[in-house]
């Protein structure tokens, strides 16, 4: 805040339109070039730091930030310097109160030793010496010693700054017309009819308003603190009843577990014994090879002699029949089947998992997740283009059907766009910025354009490259987001000055929505197959959802960045939403909400978030407001 100086007629051009007192550190805005004290854009800035930008408070013009923010902008040299001059001029900063208040009744620059009411002038010893003898022009005058200004004995009251035309005129009067001060002959020169307050009624009607507001501040602030009382002790009710929950399924789990670990020692029991039985009978098969083995070595022991020339009767006929069986032993066919049946018996067998229901650990009692249509109106034309206006309101653009905008709510009123910046051109698609300047595409193919609030254009957005209507979204840093049916997505600085960032895309995108990381959300929509991908900013993708055929895919993000996907299948009449959650550049499916009820025709589609709780959801000349409940 600047400091107050002790003279009472500081030139305006040096006053701070923030604190209302003489500059101190005058910084420039780049923008538009209104100054004000750093101090006072500090202050001014810790309410948006959110922002990237500052936004004039006389203007509204955007003035980018860097890294440092206000420490980064530049000084008004030129004010600085007639600020020091003035503090020259004045005896300094703080002058009354060093009780060195110089003579404002000359040019000497002497210290003032009296205040004369009358003239409001500080007076040196000359001019009180004039000032006393000087009884044609001064007589009456009320004078009084500023030993007794500054030890507080008497007030000078209020002091008028002197009217620049009518020279010996107080400014005690205030135009609210044209909102300045004026003298009593400016009025019956210059506002005559306008509307007039006396100058000390003006600055009381504003002192109570202050003091109303700084009031309400207050009121406002112990509320607020003692909300945020009351969130701590719901916090700690929220960790306990969390913490009940995860214990009951930690219990349940541990149950689980036990039941699951008899159930896997019964089967590994099982498992042993059978694989105990078929090495039973593969050592069977093996023994009987064994001895098969035994049987003919010891047969060929008994045939082979070196004496079979000299067999006769009894030997020979032994020797015959031992050559006969050994023979016998010998065309009996080898059992390689049994072996392999065994082994095939063995594979044969199957662990058969049991029902997935019954490794439920069991659900959490209270969750209801469910979606409810609360709102249907009947637009007027097919819509092109929607947007949220606030939480529970939408905007709406019709293209070539219709040359306005309206804002619709969740109670079902509608009316027109206070600001419609045109007539004579359509509005495709639509999307509203965080200081109230709305965005537009028309049914051109290469330019989308920025107004004020108050209706004027600020700025036009070319687009190279482009080969369709465009699409307009912003990111919750104001940043405007624009695609064109092609494989890139456009980011632009909130001014639409700047092309900041071009993104690939693998598909043909038609709607884009961001995150507040950043990442970008993007859907082709009625493209066939329909698909839903998440890019960051340098192209990088995760895997995209696919729909079925016919069924197209429309996302949006709400500010908890959850993505809610819709899945419209116009052939046979039905929406599904799901919620999702981002991990990483890929989308895990948190709910499947229930078919919502929809009257659907073949046009274009459009889902918006409006706040964590309330989606809208429109549809050629259907608009939805939709519930939501997790």
């Amino acid at each position: 805040m600047a400091e107050k100086c002790g003279s009472s007629s500081s030139s305006p051009n040096l006053i701070c339109p923030l604190c209302l007192d003489i500059f101190v550190e005058a910084t420039i805005l780049t923008s538009c070039g209104h100054t004000f004290c750093r101090r006072c854009l500090k202050k001014y800035d810790l309410t948006h730091q959110d922002l990237d930008h500052m936004v004039c408070p006389l203007c509204r013009e955007i003035t980018e930030l860097s890294a440092n923010r206000v420490d980064d902008l530049r000084l008004n040299v030129a004010i600085n310097g007639c600020v020091d001059d003035f503090h020259a001029k004045c005896g300094g900063m703080n002058a009354v109160l060093e009780m060195c208040q110089k003579c404002t009744a000359c040019k000497s620059l002497e210290d003032a030793v009296s205040f004369c009411r009358t003239c409001n002038y500080y007076m040196c010893d000359e001019c009180l010496h004039c000032h006393r003898h000087l009884t044609v022009v001064f007589e009456g005058h009320e004078i009084v010693s500023m030993d007794d200004v500054v030890e507080g004995k008497v007030s000078i009251g209020h002091l008028f700054e002197k009217c620049s035309i009518h020279k010996q005129e107080n400014k005690d009067m205030f135009c609210e017309d044209c909102k300045v001060h004026v003298c009593h002959k400016c009025i019956l020169v210059d506002h005559q009819n306008h509307k007039i307050k006396n100058q000390v009624n003006f600055e009381q009607e504003l002192r109570q308003k202050v003091t109303d507001l700084a009031q309400r501040c207050a009121d406002k602030k112990a509320e607020l603190e003692k909300n945020i009382q009351n969130i701590e002790i719901q916090r700690n009710e929220v960790h306990t009843a969390v913490q009940t929950l995860l214990d009951d399924a930690r219990q349940a789990y541990s149950i689980k577990a036990k039941q699951l670990d008899e159930n896997l020692r019964n089967l590994t029991e099982q498992i042993n014994a059978l694989e105990r039985s078929f090495d039973d009978d593969l050592d069977v098969l093996k023994s009987k090879c064994r001895q098969r083995i035994k049987s003919i070595c010891s047969s060929i022991t008994l045939v082979d002699n070196d004496r079979l020339g000299h067999l006769e009767t009894d030997t020979l006929s032994a020797h015959i029949l031992l050559c006969e069986e050994l023979d016998t032993m010998l065309k009996e066919v080898t059992d390689r089947t049994s072996a392999e049946a065994i082994k095939k018996k063995a594979q044969e067998k199957r662990f058969k998992p049991a029902d997935d229901t019954r490794l439920d650990l069991g659900s959490i009692s209270g969750s209801d997740h469910k979606m409810d249509v609360i709102q249907c109106v009947d637009l007027r034309e097919a819509m092109q283009g929607m947007a949220r206006h606030s939480n529970s309101t939408v905007a709406i653009g019709y293209g070539w059907n219709a040359q306005v905008i309206d804002i619709i709510d969740s109670n079902g009123g509608n009316q027109r766009y206070r600001n419609t910046p045109f007539s004579d051109m359509e509005c495709y698609d639509l999307v509203l910025q965080r200081d109230g300047s709305l965005c537009v595409s028309t049914c051109s193919y290469t330019e989308a354009y920025i107004y004020s609030p108050l209706g004027s254009r600020k700025a036009t957005i070319h687009v190279r490259d482009s080969g369709y209507l465009l699409k307009v979204n912003r990111s919750p840093s104001d940043e405007i987001i624009i695609t064109n049916y092609g494989k890139q997505v456009y980011i632009y600085d909130p001014s639409g000055s700047t092309l900041k960032h071009t993104v690939q895309t693998k598909h043909d995108t038609w709607q884009a929505s961001t995150t507040r990381t950043g990442l970008i959300v993007t859907s082709p929509c009625l493209d066939d197959p329909s698909v839903v991908t998440v890019y960051d900013r340098d192209g990088n993708a995760g895997e995209s959802l696919h729909a079925p055929e016919d069924v197209y895919l429309y996302a949006a993000v709400d500010e908890k960045d959850r993505v809610y996907v819709a899945s419209v299948d116009k052939k046979n009449n039905s929406v599904v939403i799901r919620l999702y959650d981002l991990d990483g550049l890929n989308l895990k499916e948190r709910v499947e909400f229930n078919a919502l009820d929809m009257t659907l025709k073949y046009g274009w589609c459009y889902l918006v978030s409006l706040s964590p709780d309330m989606l809208a959801f429109a549809c050629h000349k259907k608009l939805y407001f939709i519930k939501v409940s997790l």
